[in-house]
């Protein structure tokens, strides 16, 4: 198909995007988004008040107001009004969407369609949303549209959300009692799960690590992988050669698949508009001066190190891994967000900052993916969430991983054990540790080996985004033609 852009404004199919409202899910649904915008779709995208307010205080009071067909709205999330410049608590964000999004999304699907009656604005034609934001499937059924769901966390962990209900019928989970977290239990391999084979149940999203059955992420999962079943399609931010075991083993459980990944990829050589490329979503304001430093830089020589929007650690934690950079003697960029310590302020010993003042830059936020294809990166220490991952495999750089909750467990043991990319930090972060992998990461055998395995998938991303017969170009068309423009809703 070509595109749907010719269309005047009132034919134009009007795709509702709406992401769980987390930078790591803003991010990649507002790819999707301008993808789609490119393709001729009118856009509204979704994000909730406290967000939105976030994304003007981080990009400028007008940073939104680019494109008349690419607008952004906003519903209430449920919880007590803030201003905090800092991530929510991931639980009861959780409860309060369930709970309390689909009664404001639905009155502003309406807004929109009355505002489509008296010309100007298409209506709406289609709804794209997060996974795991399912109430959505209730207002499309009630409008007769498809509800395209875009699963934002790596495929590999979706397979295993997916394998609780087998757990659980099994007996296996929820865990008998606290005991089970330390005597070995989560040592148990579980090698009947098609794509996952030889996983072990502590390397599964991270929520089934509870005793208690009415725990609120636990259910929280069980939910939305179930709902995920009534979606017109689902998306996924891979591409096939990547992940061939894994797309095949949830084709088995969901409407169709589509790989669309690494998305940014496919953004970076499909849209040239200026005005579009202009529109961001990230909730911190980006420290631009990273870029210069890392130019000051001997190719492959730092170590780029960032936790992601939701991890937090103990002040412990934080100075053994400050020491074990320090005393690594490789050259670092750490990203350390103000909220990074759990219930404190982010302090690092005063000698910390004297050792490593000529090899390490300390920043609030950046532009990762500036960071990832700078030429000075040679490994990166991450949390393993997805939208990292993917796309430090696009650029070619080896991983590290710590890995904090949800997803995070089950890709950094896909990065090391199917992918060959990644290795993993010990949870107990000593500094001694975190020396000896960041030296193995940047200088050593293994470290070469992961770089190498890198280099082929980032070759592989790149031949499945760019060329004309890649994957996950044929993939884009196929879920507009197949699903987005379809008016043969069940």
């Amino acid at each position: 198909m070509g595109s749907v852009v010719e269309a005047s404004e009132e034919m134009k199919p009007h795709a509702v995007c709406i992401p769980f409202p987390a930078q790591g899910h803003i991010n990649p649904m507002l790819k999707l988004a301008k993808l789609l915008h490119q393709k001729g779709f009118h856009i509204t995208f979704v994000n909730t008040e406290f967000n939105h307010r976030r994304l003007l205080r981080s990009r400028g009071s007008d940073s939104l107001n680019g494109l008349p067909t690419f607008r952004f709205e906003t519903i209430p999330d449920g919880l007590p009004p803030s201003d905090a410049d800092a991530t929510q608590d991931v639980p009861s964000l959780s409860v309060a969407t369930t709970n309390y999004c689909l009664a404001p999304f639905r009155e502003l699907l309406h807004k929109l369609n009355d505002a489509a009656s008296s010309g100007g604005v298409p209506p709406v034609t289609c709804i794209v949303s997060d996974s795991i934001m399912s109430f959505t499937l209730d207002a499309s059924k009630e409008l007769g549209i498809p509800n395209v769901l875009f699963w934002t966390s790596s495929p590999c962990s979706f397979v295993g959300f997916i394998y609780y209900r087998y757990l659980m019928e099994k007996d296996i989970i929820p865990l008998k009692d606290e005991s089970y977290l330390t005597n070995g239990y989560l040592d148990m391999v579980l090698d009947w799960i098609p794509g996952l084979e030889g996983i072990r149940l502590k390397n599964m999203p991270s929520f089934l690590q509870t005793t208690n059955p009415d725990d609120i992420m636990f259910n929280f999962a069980l939910r939305e992988v179930d709902r995920a079943r009534g979606g017109s399609a689902v998306i996924l931010n891979t591409f096939d050669d990547l992940e061939k075991e894994i797309i095949k083993s949830l084709s088995t459980h969901l409407p169709p698949i589509y790989t669309l990944g690494p998305l940014h990829l496919l953004l970076k050589n499909q849209i040239q508009n200026k005005a579009l490329n202009g529109i961001a979503s990230n909730l911190w304001k980006e420290e631009t001066e990273c870029i210069d430093w890392l130019s000051s830089k001997q190719p492959c020589s730092v170590v780029y190190v960032n936790f992601g929007s939701v991890t937090v650690m103990t002040a412990e934690q934080l100075n053994e891994f400050a020491w074990g950079l320090a005393n690594s003697e490789q050259s670092f960029l750490w990203i350390v967000r103000p909220d990074l310590v759990m219930g404190n302020s982010v302090m690092l010993p005063e000698e910390f900052l004297i050792e490593t003042k000529n090899r390490g830059l300390l920043a609030k936020w950046c532009a990762q993916e500036q960071v990832l294809s700078h030429p000075s990166i040679g490994g990166f220490l991450t949390h393993s969430g997805w939208n990292s991952t993917i796309e430090s495999i696009s650029y070619g750089v080896p991983m590290l991983t710590w890995p904090f909750f949800a997803d995070q467990t089950t890709t950094s043991w896909f990065c090391s054990t199917k992918l060959n990319v990644g290795m993993e930090v010990d949870g107990n972060a000593k500094r001694d540790e975190i020396e000896r992998t960041v030296r193995e990461l940047m200088l050593g055998e293994k470290g070469k080996e992961m770089r190498k395995k890198a280099t082929e998938l980032k070759k592989m991303a790149e031949e499945a985004t760019g060329s004309p017969t890649g994957s996950s170009r044929l993939n884009f068309e196929k879920v507009i033609n197949q699903v987005l423009l379809s008016q043969n809703i069940n």
